[in-house]
């Protein structure tokens, strides 16, 4: 019960910390919803074009814009979240502190991205998605169950992005700086996560390759869940799948620099 609580409160101050940044909160939100109404446009142009591209009617085309873009800070697709403050402390070497607290590292950083996730969701996701809906005829479901369906995808798209980014940060064990990495990672987000096209459109092979990554779980995945347009269940396996899996690998690589650290303390 005692851990519950640490890592409750340690998602609180996640919370906490960026509720803080009000003016850059008030600027992403203006950023987001501009780039939602120029995403927008392009959209009625190419489905007035293609009609039904990717399985979607233009409704849920244009709820396809303004969903991603409430859940881009979220799911910190283009990164800036923990990581970096991750990376900046194996660099330094205060690593080591963390390593000897009687916390697990993995659930720390966790929690308090949990906490950020919540704060960009409610902060950064409501208004542009009320202002799309505003300006817009969106495709939004009435039904608050499927609403209930969205979030629990998001927490999930939440805790695959975590696992990624705690891997990309756990490089710099070996490379020292994982600027590079962290690079990699922010083009595949952008490119794999449906942040800018709906994976369904991507043909062929290419199609298939780019929803069986684990950053079609950031996007696609919980709007598709909105839209109805797939499975809740099937998509809550995909997704728990690939959270698990990357937690795992990252819990192996956490165990293994926490060997390389106390070695070379020793």
């Amino acid at each position: 019960m005692g851990t519950a609580r640490l890592y409750a409160s340690v998602a609180a101050s996640g919370f906490r910390r960026y509720a803080t940044y009000r003016i850059a909160t008030a600027a992403g939100v203006f950023t987001n919803t501009v780039f939602g109404l120029i995403l927008a446009y392009i959209f009625i142009a190419l489905w007035d074009t293609k009609p039904h591209l990717g399985g979607y009617d233009q409704a849920q085309a244009l709820s396809y814009v303004w969903l991603s873009q409430a859940l881009l800070m979220v799911v910190a697709v283009m990164g800036g979240g923990f990581e970096d403050e991750l990376i900046e402390r194996i660099r330094t070497g205060d690593i080591a502190i963390d390593l000897y607290r009687p916390a697990d590292l993995q659930m720390w950083w966790l929690a308090q991205d949990m906490g950020r996730a919540l704060f960009h969701l409610m902060g950064r996701g409501v208004v542009p998605l009320v202002c799309g809906a505003f300006f817009f005829d969106l495709a939004l479901p009435s039904d608050p169950l499927t609403w209930l369906a969205f979030l629990v995808a998001v927490v999930l798209g939440v805790a695959v992005s975590f696992a990624i980014r705690f891997l990309v940060a756990l490089s710099a064990f070996w490379l020292l700086d994982g600027a590079g990495v962290a690079q990699l990672a922010f083009i595949a987000g952008i490119f794999c996560s449906g942040m800018l096209l709906p994976l369904n459109v991507f043909p062929g092979v290419l199609g298939e390759v780019v929803r069986a990554l684990p950053w079609s779980s950031l996007i696609q995945a919980p709007v598709d869940v909105l839209l109805g347009t797939a499975d809740p269940l099937s998509t809550y396996a995909s997704q728990a799948a690939w959270a698990l899996g990357l937690l795992t690998a990252g819990r192996l690589v956490q165990s293994v620099a926490t060997r390389r650290v106390v070695v070379q303390g020793g």
